[in-house]
């Protein structure tokens, strides 16, 4: 993962408790998406938060899930990097008891934070 990292760099990040850029960017992506969820944020960014269960013909096993429809592209260099693909993705790729057992948004802050700290580092 870190392969060209500055070893002192690394420290210093695990003694910060600061994320690394791309966990940085999911943390925010998975921030915006639960505001969206949760109506905090402005109606043309909720409406691109469209949960599984509200599109389902069916009854699946995914419409019990908090999971988000992600709408597929046709380029993967610019249409994956959207807003519309890239949040619901990473918001799928949350485990469910962070996704779904957060009361508070501060809550769910400090649980994702730290999800994503132990995935970053937890290979050293």
């Amino acid at each position: 993962m870190m392969r060209y990292a500055n070893p002192k760099m690394i420290r210093l990040l695990m003694d910060l408790h600061w994320l690394r850029v791309p966990e940085r960017v999911k943390f925010k992506l998975c921030v915006l998406m639960h505001r969206c969820l949760t109506g905090a944020v402005p109606r043309y960014l909720t409406e691109l938060a469209v949960l599984v269960a509200s599109t389902a013909r069916r009854r699946l096993r995914s419409v019990s899930s908090a999971d988000l429809v992600v709408p597929s592209t046709r380029r993967s260099t610019i249409g994956d990097r959207a807003f519309a693909v890239a949040g619901p993705r990473a918001w799928n790729n949350l485990p469910s008891d962070i996704r779904t057992s957060a009361p508070s948004f501060d809550t769910f802050k400090k649980h994702l934070k730290s999800y994503l700290f132990q995935l970053s580092f937890s290979s050293l």
